[in-house]
């Protein structure tokens, strides 16, 4: 797939061969389409099906105002009705439906303060964050790129639509995410937008802390977690925690695939207080308390530790001392070593 965006570069609608579109979704365009409105998938789901990608969902983008969009399907949500989205049920899951929009000022840096549903495909597009982003298929299933998105992918960059400055000022959410699509597609961001995104990084305090610890995750459960140090480098974390230097996170790379060991992993590198982000408490201990992952896997037993004469806390205590000592050696896991660590207050 990747050799048919090499060819075209121009940014024009591109015949390409039939893409594996949910039936559901298929649907979905049918109806609008049949009812004289002009449809669209766009964005993530255009962006991955190039990629040669199952997408995780997809979106629609139409002419038809939410109050139509609404009139056609039987099973569906108002989930933004304000900014023009419907969520539609189908058997292939939600399909979330919005309208083609301007959107006005963004008085909380995050979400517009008014929409107007009177422009056509290409200029909603031309309001999305990254030209990877800011691509359709047509009614034929051709590609409608009028920013060179398949250009950015094929050369691997994150590129902003249109001024970078501006896109950030928007919502400022977009800065993390285009660390997080960097760190998950292997790209690289374009100067500009990195540039954009050091000058504009004070905006990520008006970014929810839910937010910030989702895309961060995201990032450290990338084949690039490294890229996490980004968010310190360039001041996007400072405001939680007013860092701007980190050490090299490639080693981030070899730990387990998991949340609980990417986050340890960054914390103890960086000295990030992860109590800084809203995470649950079974993170926050993992993190903060990693013998507890290896207790119940101990050689010796609680019970065992009483017939040895210890009571109460002291069990405890001595469960955790040596669990820390296992983590750090698993191969000591044995248990007449750990009887012999006992005897030992510094293991």
């Amino acid at each position: 797939m990747m050799d048919k965006l090499e060819k075209n570069h121009t940014g024009e609608a591109e015949q390409l061969e039939k893409w594996p579109i949910p039936a559901g979704v298929a649907r979905c365009l049918e109806t609008l389409r049949q009812a004289g409105y002009a449809a669209h998938p766009v964005g993530g789901c255009v962006r991955d099906l190039l990629l040669g990608r199952v997408p995780g969902d997809y979106d629609l983008c139409t002419a038809a105002r939410p109050e139509q969009v609404m009139a056609l399907f039987d099973r569906c949500i108002p989930t933004g009705l304000r900014h023009g989205t419907i969520t539609v049920l189908t058997g292939d899951g939600p399909v979330e439906v919005t309208t083609f929009r301007r959107e006005g000022g963004y008085a909380d840096g995050r979400h517009p303060d008014g929409v107007r549903f009177d422009v056509g495909l290409t200029e909603d597009l031309a309001r999305r964050d990254f030209t990877i982003n800011a691509m359709a298929l047509g009614p034929e299933e051709e590609v409608i790129d009028p920013f060179g998105g398949q250009a950015d992918l094929a050369a691997g960059r994150i590129r902003c639509v249109g001024d970078p400055d501006r896109r950030f000022s928007e919502d400022a959410l977009r800065m993390l995410r285009a660390v997080r699509f960097a760190a998950q597609l292997g790209f690289v961001l374009v100067p500009d937008t990195q540039a954009a995104i050091q000058r504009r990084a004070e905006g990520m305090a008006q970014v929810s802390g839910e937010r910030i610890k989702a895309e961060l995750e995201k990032i450290l459960l990338s084949p690039a977690p490294q890229r996490a140090g980004d968010l310190l480098r360039w001041g996007l974390l400072a405001h939680l925690w007013p860092v701007c230097t980190c050490p090299d996170l490639t080693e981030l790379r070899d730990l387990p695939h998991q949340p609980i060991p990417r986050w340890r992993g960054f914390c103890e590198a960086t000295g990030f207080p992860i109590e800084c982000l809203p995470v649950e408490r079974a993170l926050r201990r993992g993190v903060r308390h990693p013998e507890e992952a290896v207790l119940h896997q101990l050689a010796l037993s609680g019970g065992e530790l009483a017939e040895l004469g210890l009571r109460g806390q002291e069990i405890g205590q001595a469960q955790r001392r040596l669990a820390r000592h296992v983590l750090a050696h698993p191969e000591d896991n044995r248990r007449e070593l750990l009887l012999e660590l006992l005897e030992k207050p510094d293991c």
